[in-house]
């Protein structure tokens, strides 16, 4: 009866191997571990509820929530971990959060975009920015020239200025 054992183990090691490949985000069919995989989306009615509750606001230089309207600012099709992510970063900075843009039109595409749910921008504040730039991991400069920080999740902090451009691969720890 030394098949059984043999075998069980060959099978135990191709289910591995299968899992492996096939594993969504990883392997040979996954495209790698920065592919985007369907996320839980919110309204922007969900959105603001989450925030109000966490102490996090938001602006809007047209005063609007409209996605289709570049001057709002809006959180219609936000991804769940995002907002999450916004929560967590409020609790552990304990800074005042503002966000300054959401899911509206008007930001670069790509993949990890602000349409898409996977970004949110921050008003600059001396305490979120103490707080980026002495917490996470400096990893280089953005080809727009944007210094980048990562946080121990994975996330990343792009500095543009007048505000931080955050890009949530997840919830950041919540």
């Amino acid at each position: 009866m030394q098949t059984r054992p043999r075998l069980r183990s060959a099978l135990a090691a191709l289910a591995l191997v299968l899992g492996a490949l096939f594993a969504p985000g990883v392997g040979i069919l996954g495209g790698g571990a920065t592919e985007a995989h369907a996320a839980t989306k919110l309204t922007h009615s969900e959105a603001t509820s989450r925030f109000t509750s966490s102490g996090v606001t938001w602006s809007s230089s047209g005063g609007c929530s409209d996605r289709n309207v570049s001057t709002c600012t809006s959180f219609d099709q936000l991804n769940l971990a995002s907002a999450q992510g916004a929560q967590t970063l409020k609790s552990a900075t304990g800074c005042a959060l503002n966000i300054t843009g959401g899911t509206e039109t008007g930001h670069a595409d790509g993949t990890y975009s602000h349409w898409n749910g996977y970004k949110l921008d921050f008003g600059k504040s001396t305490c979120l920015t103490n707080y980026v730039t002495g917490v996470f991991t400096y990893i280089g400069q953005r080809g727009d020239g944007a210094a980048q920080y990562e946080s121990g999740s994975g996330n990343v902090y792009a500095d543009e200025g007048n505000h931080w451009d955050v890009t949530y691969y997840n919830c950041g720890g919540c």
